[in-house]
C-alpha cells in the first residue's frame, strides 16, 4: 500500500534517526550512502532508499521501531494493544500503525490520507479566499485609479483643446511670416543675379589684369637674371677686396700682440661651475671636445681654446666596463690626463653620482677637470649646463655615445663624438695605461 506523502516523510524521519544511532557495521548496504548525509538532509534526500530498505529488511524496521516508541511510548502502547488511540496528528499514527504493522494499519494510513486530502482542500480553500479578497482589493484600487485617470484624462483634453488653439493661432502667423519669407526669398535671387553678373565682370578685368602681371614677371625675371650676372662679377671683385683686407687685420693682430706682449688667458667658463662639481684633492684644469673619427676628434683639439667635454661612465663602460668604478676612472683619468698634456685642450670629465664615488675618487691628473653630479642629478645634466655655460663661438667637443646627450648639446652648438673615438684615440696614441 502506498503511503500517503505526510506518513511517509514522517517514517523517513524516524528511519534517519534511527541510521544516526547505528555502528557502520550494523548499517546495510543499501544505506551506506544515505548515512554519509547530514541527520537534517537523510531524510529528505535518502527517502526513496530508506522506504525500500524497511519493507526488505525486518531488522532494520525494528530499529527504526524502537526509535518511534521512544518518540511516542504512549501513542505506540495503545496501538499496540488496540486501545483507543490518543489525539495525536494522523500522520504519525498512521506512520506508528505502518511500523507496528498493527491489526488495521491500513485503516490509520487511510484515515490519515484522506485527513491530508482534508486539510489541503483547506488549505486549498484559504487561499482561494485570500485569493479572492486580494483581487476584490485589487479592483477597488483599480476603479479608484481608473476614475482618477478619467479626471485626468478630461483635464488633459481641455489642456489639449487650448494648445489646440494656440497652435492654430501661431499657424495663422506662420502663414503670414512665410508669405514675408517668401517675398524677401525673391528679393535675395534678385540681388544674387545682380551680384553674379558683377562678379563675372570682376573676373573678366582680374583675368586681364592677370596677363598684365604675367607679362611684368617676365619683364622682371629678365632684369634680376641681369642683376645677378652683374653680381657675381662684383661679388668676386668684393671677396677680392675683403680676403685682403681680412690678411691685414690678422697680420695687424699678431704685431699688436707682440708689440704689447699679452700674456695667457687665465681661466676658463668652466671653472666658475667647477666648484659645486669638483671633489676634494681633484684638480681643476682646463682642456677637452667631441667627435666620431679619432683622426677628425685629434683634429679638433688642435683647434685653440678647444674644451673636451667627457661622459666618465659612458666612456669607461664601453672599453672596460668589467673593471670596478673606481678603476674605470682610475684608467680613463690617466689617459685623459696625458692628451691634456700632448694636446693642451682643456678636459673636464663628468660622472654620475657624487655621494657614493668622492670617498675614494683619485686626485685628477693636471690638466682635467674631474666632476661629479650632485644627489638628484646626472652627469648627462652637468655636461649640458657645461655646454651652455660657454661663450658663443667657443670649440666645445662632447664624448658621449647617449642619442639624447649628443642631440642636446649640438643644439647648443657642441661637436657630439661617441665614446668610441676617444677610446681610439686614446689607444692610438698610447696614452692611456695599460689595462
Amino acid at each position: 500500500m502506498a503511503l500517503p506523502e505526510p506518513v511517509r516523510a514522517q517514517v523517513a524521519a524516524w528511519a534517519a534517526q534511527a541510521l544516526s544511532a547505528l555502528p557502520a557495521d550494523r548499517v546495510p548496504a543499501a544505506l551506506q550512502h544515505v548515512r554519509r548525509f547530514t541527520p537534517a538532509r537523510r531524510a529528505r534526500l535518502g527517502a526513496g532508499a530508506l522506504a525500500a530498505v524497511l519493507e526488505s529488511d525486518p531488522v532494520f524496521r525494528q530499529q527504526v521501531l524502537q526509535v518511534a516508541r521512544a518518540s511516542h511510548p504512549l501513542l505506540a502502547a495503545a496501538l499496540t494493544e488496540g486501545n483507543e488511540v490518543p489525539a495525536a496528528p494522523p500522520e504519525e499514527v498512521a506512520a506508528l500503525a505502518f511500523l507496528l504493522r498493527v491489526d488495521g494499519w491500513e485503516d490509520h494510513v487511510a484515515r490519515a490520507d484522506e485527513e491530508t486530502r482534508r486539510a489541503r482542500t483547506a488549505a486549498d480553500e484559504q487561499e482561494r479566499s485570500a485569493q479572492v479578497r486580494r483581487l476584490e482589493a485589487e479592483l477597488d484600487q483599480q476603479r479608484v485609479r481608473a476614475a482618477e485617470d478619467l479626471a485626468e484624462a478630461h483635464e488633459r483634453a481641455r489642456a489639449a483643446e487650448a494648445e489646440l488653439a494656440d497652435l492654430r493661432r501661431r499657424v495663422r502667423d506662420l502663414g503670414s511670416r512665410v508669405g514675408r519669407a517668401e517675398q524677401a526669398q525673391r528679393r535675395a535671387e534678385e540681388e544674387r543675379e545682380a551680384a553674379l553678373a558683377e562678379a563675372e565682370a570682376a573676373g573678366a578685368r582680374a583675368d586681364a589684369l592677370s596677363r598684365r602681371l604675367e607679362d611684368r614677371v617676365a619683364e622682371l625675371e629678365a632684369a634680376l637674371a641681369r642683376a645677378r650676372d652683374d653680381e657675381r662679377s662684383t661679388t668676386r671683385e668684393e671677396h677680392l677686396r675683403v680676403r685682403l683686407l681680412l690678411d691685414a687685420l690678422l697680420g695687424s693682430a699678431q704685431g699688436l700682440r707682440r708689440e704689447l706682449a699679452l700674456p695667457p688667458v687665465e681661466g676658463r667658463p668652466a671653472d666658475s661651475l667647477a666648484r659645486d662639481y669638483a671633489v676634494a684633492g681633484g684638480e681643476p684644469s682646463a682642456r677637452g671636445l667631441l667627435r666620431d673619427d679619432p683622426a677628425l676628434l685629434d683634429g679638433l683639439l688642435g683647434v685653440p681654446t678647444t674644451h673636451l667635454l667627457v661622459d666618465g661612465y659612458n666612456v669607461t663602460k664601453s672599453g672596460y666596463g668589467e673593471l670596478t668604478l673606481q678603476a674605470q676612472r682610475t684608467r680613463l683619468l690617466a689617459g685623459l690626463g696625458a692628451l691634456a698634456a700632448r694636446t693642451g685642450a682643456e678636459v673636464t670629465v663628468v660622472f654620475d653620482g657624487r655621494d657614493g664615488a668622492v670617498a675614494s675618487a683619485l686626485p685628477a691628473p693636471r690638466g682635467v677637470r674631474l666632476l661629479f653630479s650632485r644627489t638628484g642629478e646626472t652627469a648627462d645634466e652637468v655636461l649640458r649646463r657645461l655646454v651652455r655655460h660657454e661663450p658663443e663661438g667657443r670649440p666645445v667637443v662632447v664624448v658621449s655615445s647617449d642619442r639624447e646627450v649628443a642631440d642636446g648639446v649640438r643644439d647648443s652648438g657642441a661637436h657630439a663624438v661617441p665614446s668610441s673615438a676617444l677610446l681610439r684615440l686614446l689607444e692610438r696614441g698610447s696614452v692611456g695605461p695599460p689595462a
